[in-house]
């Protein structure tokens, strides 16, 4: 399932809504509350750093893990930091790389698109 986004600061919670209600049953709530925090990570540099068209895709691949992938017009990658405990931003890619099972940037000629994968572990 995918929705396109606007480039705005509400746009995290508007993602974070679609990506519960696209999910499958059987996704279990501490995986959906982790990619829920992810996807508004990815959303808010989309919107902040990125450029429009912003697209958020969902896609259940078992009832044990789940595909985010978010989708904007600049082609440049998001760079992980070191951010210090006074910095108010600057820790979304560092959330995305420790509570994913993977995660990675996809490039074509209309920008990039970030996504991770969120598991069931046992």
């Amino acid at each position: 399932m995918q929705l396109v986004l606007a480039p705005r600061t509400d746009s995290g919670a508007v993602a974070r809504r679609f990506l519960r209600a696209a999910t499958c049953a059987d996704h279990p709530g501490a995986m959906l509350d982790d990619a829920a925090l992810l996807v508004s990570e990815v959303v808010a540099n989309a919107v902040r750093h990125g450029a429009p068209p912003i697209v958020l895709s969902v896609e259940c691949l078992s009832a044990r893990e789940l595909e985010v992938a978010v989708r904007d017009g600049s082609p440049t990658d998001p760079l992980p930091r070191v951010a210090s405990e006074l910095d108010e931003s600057g820790r979304g890619m560092a959330l995305v790389a420790a509570l994913s099972e993977s995660w990675g940037t996809r490039h074509d000629a209309t920008g990039k698109q970030v996504w991770f994968r969120v598991r069931k572990t046992a």
